[in-house]
């Protein structure tokens, strides 16, 4: 009798658990069901404790069904095969499957990398005095994160990437004099979800902060309960792969090369076929190939590109074409702050900048050098990420604004 009662009970919480790991990182779930952010977020904190509770269960009920033949057989070949399928796909999955690159990213020259990059590739791009490396998104598909422990002229910069979301965004992952070890879990609101496995504590990508630090913000999204407890972010901008070849002769290149080993060769390849087909879906498609969206809003078509920034509260994003509509520069006030937002045709990318001449601005390069000074790039700037993820994290965003104008005024569809 007690056999039987732990076979059940036992079966009964090796499923649960299987499922809900399943549901919540298992990734491909969410094409046919929407999993709730605090769901994914509390397997993400527990899941070495819950997968830990859901193995001993199948233990004790393997062990009681072969030791004192509690349960019929059938029953245990379900359940086992089950397991296998709800525990060990999402463990391979995202810990073999996403395994990044965080510390062992290589970087190539140009010349070498352009047997791997198209010219018009886009590229994402980190420059710290002078050195500058571009990040392919070709390249940053699966692994999302690419740094090294040789650091950007001495800094620990990695580069974070959702392709879902279309955003690169480079960080130094640390927060008040504490490294942070970032692993990649899963996605929400079609944007990356990472871990720093020191604490356990999720982090949403397009935040760069804990989620144990946040608070609600003003534009609707989430703030830093202190500036602090955010991971300092580095200019991050877009270019084609041409563009950095022209602005950074002497750049490097990050190149995701296949690895030796065999199996992972084959795994990898089958994976990244499957990657590009959902993304190039997510491309092409007005609605999200993984709509666990929570906020809507048609003042953009879903897919539009669009360059964003938050300061104090204020969200303000802008659309390439729009700046291209001002002749390629304008001015605007965002958070108290002026900046400087500018396309440039020559390099193909756009950029802004913080401007503290205390007047507008009407000519700037690519570097931030205007007629009188050079400008500072912003580090804040989102580049080129959707729409729909962008108002899911700042739904009182403005857009297309110009000077001090008011939202209600400024808005532009």
């Amino acid at each position: 009798m007690l056999g039987s009662f732990i076979f059940w009970i036992g079966s009964a919480v090796a499923l649960l658990i299987g499922f809900l790991y399943f549901r919540d990182l298992g990734d491909v779930s969410q094409m046919l069901i929407r999993v709730k952010r605090e769901n994914m977020l509390r397997f993400i904190r527990n899941e070495y404790r819950l997968l830990a509770i859901g193995l001993v269960a199948l233990a004790l009920s393997t062990l009681v069904h072969f030791a004192f033949s509690a349960g019929p057989r059938g029953i245990w070949w379900s359940v086992f095969l089950l397991c296998v399928l709800l525990y060990g796909f999402p463990y391979v999955w995202v810990h073999i499957g996403l395994r990044n690159q965080k510390n062992s990213a290589k970087y190539y020259s140009i010349e070498e990398a352009a047997e791997y990059v198209s010219p018009s590739s886009p590229v994402i791009v980190i420059e710290n005095r002078g050195v500058a490396r571009a990040h392919p998104q070709a390249q940053l598909l699966r692994p999302h994160l690419a740094g090294n422990e040789e650091g950007l002229e001495g800094e620990d910069v990695v580069m974070t990437y959702c392709a879902m979301a279309n955003l690169g965004i480079a960080y130094t992952p640390e927060v008040e004099g504490q490294k942070l070890d970032l692993d990649v879990l899963a996605q929400h609101g079609n944007n990356l979800v990472l871990r720093d496995n020191r604490t356990g504590e999720p982090l949403q990508q397009i935040y760069g902060f804990r989620e144990a630090d946040s608070t609600p913000g003003e534009a609707g999204g989430a703030c830093p309960l202190r500036p602090s407890l955010a991971m300092r972010a580095w200019p991050t901008f877009r270019m084609t792969f041409r563009g950095f070849k022209k602005a950074y002769p002497e750049g490097t290149v990050f190149i995701n090369k296949p690895p030796s080993n065999p199996v992972l060769y084959l795994f990898d390849m089958v994976l990244e076929m499957l990657f590009a087909a959902s993304i190039d879906r997510q491309h092409r498609e007005e609605k999200p190939v993984m709509d666990n969206m929570t906020h809507y809003d048609d003042r953009l078509p879903n897919k539009t590109y669009v360059w964003g920034v938050e300061i104090d509260g204020d969200a303000v994003c802008w659309t390439d074409d729009f700046v291209v509509e001002q002749n390629n520069v304008l001015n605007a006030v965002v958070g108290g702050q002026p900046l400087v937002v500018a396309w440039n045709p020559r390099y193909e990318s756009l950029g802004i900048w913080y401007n503290d001449t205390g007047q507008p601005v009407t000519e700037i390069d690519f570097f931030g050098n205007t007629p009188e000074t050079q400008l500072r790039r912003f580090e804040g700037m989102k580049p080129g990420l959707f729409w729909h993820v962008w108002v899911e994290f700042y739904p009182g965003t403005d857009i297309n604004r110009v000077g001090e104008a008011a939202k209600e005024e400024s808005a532009q569809a």
